[in-house]
């Protein structure tokens, strides 16, 4: 599922919001969401899962064709944890 896919199941879910004010809640959703990983924190969402920020620290890498060391720096990377209950769901028999 897209952005655009779940804007329009929310709206046809609920028939009294405006299409652009369901448009306009999921973007403030996920804004917020990346606002709060930008800043290190950890956002956690009850029988979904949470989400974090996971630190790659700096490395030596090799380029594939010549060998050569290269630097690779220090990155932030999202990482995300599926909470009990999806993975219950997932999983059912």
């Amino acid at each position: 599922m897209i952005k655009s896919e779940l804007i329009q199941k929310l709206a046809d879910d609920n028939p009294n919001l405006y299409y652009r004010d369901v448009e306009r809640i999921v973007s403030i959703f996920f804004d917020e969401i990346t606002t709060a990983l930008s800043q290190g924190d950890r956002v956690e969402l009850r029988g979904f899962g949470a989400f974090s920020v996971k630190n790659r620290p700096a490395r030596v890498g090799r380029n594939p064709r010549s060998g050569e060391a290269v630097a690779i720096a220090e990155k932030w990377s999202p990482a995300f944890k599926a909470g009990k209950e999806m993975r219950d769901r997932l999983n059912k028999d």
